[in-house]
């Protein structure tokens, strides 16, 4: 076996640079992503931004006929080479890094750039939607460069763990009016709650759900009208373990959870 992979890393090693091989799945996960807009994809060709050139060439220090996957950021992605002033698709890649189902996270605003951590880890995770929320309990209020900052995040982190779609960061709103208006019909909806007796998250997940709406607190949690509030529309209150987490660790502690249920069932 071991003198197998060794030849089909000779056999790539002598190809002309750029060129593709039937093998490609065995090199894909070593090569570096970029994110674009799909409407930079025109046929065959994609053209990139400025800063886009900058950190292929200047960052990642590609040359001219080397290959790079490309992904639009909404579930599609493709092996390219570069060229001098465009790159030229060679084919699409098939994927399997996504989740089976959607997961939208409403996690509560923590102090300082914790915000910062739950975006990075989440998107690892696979979560596909975020809503920063702002609670009864909540300090922090974010500017406009902290929400670009978020989606920054969020880009880099599909790209670093190879997924094909970058989560949405949505803008932030109160938890009372985003529980009021949210679409409920059809996902199962979760609010964490540290104390109490609830059942646990993961004896909760049910198998051929496709939908999940989880909300995680701020440091001192929810208050009790805002837990009664969700329950009012349709979330389920659940516990994520005996010990209290912090902000920060709750939302990922959250995904990892159900990350691990989803593809244990797959």
């Amino acid at each position: 076996m071991i003198n197998y992979i060794g030849s089909l890393l000779r056999f790539s090693a002598t190809k002309p640079r750029g060129a593709t091989t039937s093998y490609s799945f065995l090199l894909n996960h070593k090569m570096q992503r970029i994110v674009i807009n799909i409407n930079q994809k025109k046929d065959d060709q994609i053209t990139f931004l400025p800063d886009q050139y900058h950190y292929i060439f200047r960052v990642l220090r590609l040359e001219i006929d080397d290959n790079l996957i490309v992904m639009d950021g909404i579930g599609n992605s493709w092996l390219v080479q570069l060229k001098q002033d465009y790159a030229q698709v060679l084919e699409a890649i098939a994927s399997h890094t996504e989740l089976a189902f959607e997961v939208t996270l409403l996690a509560a605003l923590p102090k300082g750039t914790g915000f910062d951590d739950i975006v990075r880890c989440c998107t690892e995770l696979g979560v596909t939607t975020i809503i920063p929320v702002e609670s009864d309990r909540t300090l922090l209020k974010p500017s406009a460069n902290k929400i670009q900052r978020w989606r920054k995040i969020a880009q880099e982190a599909a790209e670093q763990s190879e997924r094909t779609i970058v989560p949405q960061i949505l803008e932030p709103e109160k938890f009372s009016q985003i529980v009021s208006k949210i679409e409920t019909k059809g996902h199962n909806c979760y609010i964490c709650v540290a104390r109490g007796d609830r059942e646990h998250l993961i004896n909760c997940l049910e198998k051929g759900v496709k939908k999940i709406i989880i909300a995680t607190g701020p440091e001192g949690g929810w208050t009790e009208k805002e837990v009664t509030l969700a329950i009012n529309n349709n979330f389920k209150p659940i516990s994520l373990g005996n010990r209290v987490l912090r902000a920060i660790t709750a939302p990922i502690s959250a995904m990892s959870i159900i990350a691990a249920m989803v593809e244990s069932n797959q």
